[in-house]
């Protein structure tokens, strides 16, 4: 797999020289300055990637061009949005950049509780917790209806844990979850938040699923045409929130996107961290499914609680059998002769890198670490597979 890592362009905390020194060979990266919707330029792009070689890298994906909410709910000025992303599309491949991953998450893209939640190590890593979501959602936010999606013993907790609050902790919980975190296009304030949640309210997963394919009926056609191979993230976490509707959590939900878009562009983002949070999913198994279909892959891993919560585990601890997914890619790699890129998706917050300015889960010494075991993890199964060892 060729190992690459996320960089959010020029104001990133960490430098290209930084992604140099962790031994990365690849950038992910995309035109954050260009995340309304808008048509990626030629020139724009080409100043990105020259910027990126400059430093003696290659730019490998695109992460993301945004899709914008009008597209996922088909209102407004969809149709220039979608004809804006195929535009994107073809400035991108104009640049040599062959892989884009998107998401399909209506309003929240990722989301966590916490983003500084306490390791016994010392360290800090990112969390979902079900209890603080729900206090959110129902008692601060008090969402239409929320009451319907958590259970009385969750929202009997949730008022217990709000009363011992002190307000600096909602305010800290509500910038969390909609407010700007990385990658995240949309900053929002309550009012405006329900507003957005309103425009979903008669859009459920069939119809949101449906969305999906005309839309990526639409770009795989122009991807096929340019050469470029579509990577669709799945939902995190995978499952619903604020009502919302999702439509890309489970290996099911993704062979559907398959089989409605059959074109050899459409493929996916294995996101082990992902769909790992989700214990229907055996990503090793995904792997070998999806298999020509991976067309760029998030290696990290998650511990997940009995009540729906998890947090971002080091890389090969978790509940996701990551030894047993990177054999599977490099089994894929062999038998369809090619180079899947990946990279180690977030990180915690450890050692120098504590008390510094850093984007949530982007920082710089936990990815190294993440990436550096995952190495190891490749060359040994290389060296099993060459019969080097036995």
């Amino acid at each position: 797999m060729k190992q690459t890592w996320r960089w959010f362009g020029p104001d990133d905390p960490v430098t290209l020289a930084h992604v140099r020194q962790a031994g990365a060979v690849g950038i992910v990266s995309a035109l954050h300055h260009m995340n309304r919707g808008q048509a990626w330029t030629d020139d724009e792009v080409m100043k990105r990637k020259a910027e990126i070689e400059s430093a003696g890298l290659t730019w490998d994906v695109v992460e993301s061009i945004a899709v914008p909410e009008a597209i996922k709910t088909r209102t407004g000025d969809f149709r220039t949005k979608i004809d804006n992303h195929k535009a994107s599309i073809r400035a991108v491949a104009k640049a040599g950049i062959r892989v884009c991953c998107y998401n399909f998450m209506a309003i929240t893209d990722w989301t966590r509780t916490d983003l500084d939640w306490p390791l016994a190590n010392g360290g800090t890593a990112l969390r979902f917790d079900i209890v603080d979501f729900c206090a959110y959602d129902v008692l601060v936010l008090k969402r239409k209806h929320a009451e319907a999606d958590h259970p009385a013993d969750r929202i009997a907790a949730a008022k217990d844990r709000l009363a011992s609050w002190p307000e600096s902790k909602v305010a800290e919980l509500e910038r969390n979850l909609i407010d700007w975190v990385p990658a995240r296009e949309t900053i929002y304030d309550r009012a405006s938040f329900l507003r957005q949640l309103d425009e979903y309210r008669d859009i459920t997963v069939e119809g949101l699923r449906q969305h999906l394919f005309q839309f990526v009926g639409e770009i795989a056609e122009t991807a096929e045409e340019v050469g470029v191979k579509l990577a669709i993230h799945p939902d995190d976490p995978p499952f619903p929130l604020f009502g919302l509707p999702r439509a890309n959590s489970t290996q099911e939900a993704t062979q559907k996107l398959f089989d409605a878009v059959p074109s050899p562009a459409n493929g996916a983002t294995l996101c082990t961290g992902s769909y790992g949070a989700n214990p229907k999913n055996d990503l090793v198994k995904m792997a070998r499914a999806f298999s020509s279909r991976i067309n760029f892959a998030h290696l990290r891993n998650t511990t997940r609680e009995a009540d729906g919560s998890f947090y971002e585990a080091e890389h090969l601890e978790g509940d996701t059998d990551m030894i047993g997914v990177v054999a599977a890619l490099r089994e894929v790699e062999a038998r369809e002769n090619r180079e899947i890129p990946m990279r180690p998706d977030h990180g915690h917050l450890i050692v120098d890198d504590i008390g510094k300015k850093v984007n949530p889960g982007y920082s710089c010494i936990g990815r190294l670490k993440g990436l550096a075991e995952l190495r190891g993890v490749m060359r040994t199964v290389d060296a099993f597979r060459q019969g080097l060892v036995s």
